[in-house]
């Protein structure tokens, strides 16, 4: 593990009205990323990469069973991808677990023509975007 630098995101904890849909979806997202995991419990798992790790949790204490991503608080998490490549594999096998990619009439270049990236959204409402670090740039 890499030592974090001052200011670096520690973790990410994600609530979820549905564990099962969740390890479908964001669970496989995270392993096709490289993050490993990290902690399993009966309610949850959390997934590292470097010194950073994100928890997925269906806690007894949820005042909601639906996440909007419009309303205060989380929109989405971005992920750095190694390359377009790989953001159209990952776009290819999503479905497969559960996410939907948005704004398909502009993709892969939604974020503008500099922006080589995927915005998908799982059943339960969460977005990510996958975004290439290497962009080919729209002609």
């Amino acid at each position: 593990m890499s030592r974090p630098s001052h200011g670096m995101l520690h973790h990410v904890e994600l609530w979820v009205p549905d564990i099962h849909r969740a390890l479908a979806s964001l669970g496989w997202l995270l392993e096709a990323l490289g993050y490993a995991l990290f902690q399993s419990w009966e309610g949850g798992r959390s997934w590292r990469l470097g010194p950073t790790y994100l928890v997925i949790e269906q806690s007894p204490a949820l005042t909601a069973e639906d996440h909007d991503r419009c309303r205060p608080g989380l929109n989405h998490l971005a992920f750095h991808v190694e390359d377009a490549t790989t953001v159209d594999r990952l776009v290819a096998n999503a479905a497969q677990h559960g996410w939907h990619l948005m704004f398909p009439e502009q993709h892969p270049y939604a974020g503008g023509r500099q922006h080589y990236a995927a915005y998908l959204e799982n059943d339960d409402g969460f977005e990510v975007e996958l975004v290439a670090i290497n962009s080919p740039e729209r002609k």
